[in-house]
């Protein structure tokens, strides 16, 4: 990081050079220092509670595009109903993938506390796991092959549950999770658990830090085979 010394440096050079008053050269300096600076990246998992590369492959586009399109759209000026909404009927997103662009887009400004959802609070958390994606989803499906990394988890397979993700209930507290696979390559697997409808902050960070260490479990046995 330049130190102030430097950067006054900087600015007598300039002044010096092209003949500017020390508060005009300073000026231009800082404004060139901020065109230059490149913005934060956003981090997907913990705006939207999902993954970059789920956001990405369940919606077509980052949650970086989806925020550029809704600030053209007018949505600092819209209801969580209203956006969501606009997002499933004008631009095609699945409902529970608009309601996460749309809480996403929400966190960033400000407009809903981390964790906070329109249903409770929510946590995402994701690993990639060295076993192909149909060996990952019976680690989770399957209760006894489940027990070998979440053994005692009040955890339960939604009965008749047949959509493309995976879906299971969570009765302590009462809450729902979500899984999604997405294949890497090379018989690896991108593991993302979405854990929602906790019913405040503390017990949002309480399962963030419970899914991280049971997902580096889930890691240990496969690496073990």
């Amino acid at each position: 990081m330049t130190t102030q010394k430097t950067f006054k440096r900087r600015v007598r050079a300039r002044a010096a050079k092209t003949g500017e008053s020390y508060t005009t050269a300073r000026g231009q300096l800082l404004h060139r220092s901020d065109a230059a600076r490149e913005p934060a990246p956003i981090d997907t998992l913990a705006l939207a509670g999902v993954s970059s590369e789920a956001m990405e492959t369940r919606t077509g586009r980052s949650l970086a595009d989806w925020f550029a399109i809704l600030e053209s759209w007018g949505a600092a000026d819209r209801t969580h109903t209203e956006i969501a909404r606009w997002l499933r009927e004008e631009q095609g997103v699945d409902g529970w993938w608009s309601q996460s662009v749309t809480v996403g887009y929400e966190r960033a400004h400000g407009r809903r506390v981390l964790h906070q959802t329109a249903a409770g609070f929510s946590v995402g958390v994701t690993r990639t796991v060295p076993a192909p994606e149909s060996t990952v989803r019976a680690m989770f499906a399957d209760s006894a092959r489940r027990a070998t990394w979440l053994a005692g988890a009040p955890i339960e397979r939604r009965a008749g549950y047949r959509g493309p993700r995976g879906r299971y209930e969570w009765t302590d507290p009462p809450s729902k999770v979500w899984v999604d696979l997405a294949s890497k390559g090379d018989a690896k697997t991108a593991v993302t658990v979405t854990h929602e409808g906790l019913p405040d902050a503390d017990a949002a960070a309480a399962m963030k830090v419970a899914w991280r260490a049971a997902l580096d479990r889930l890691k240990a046995v496969l690496t073990a085979g």
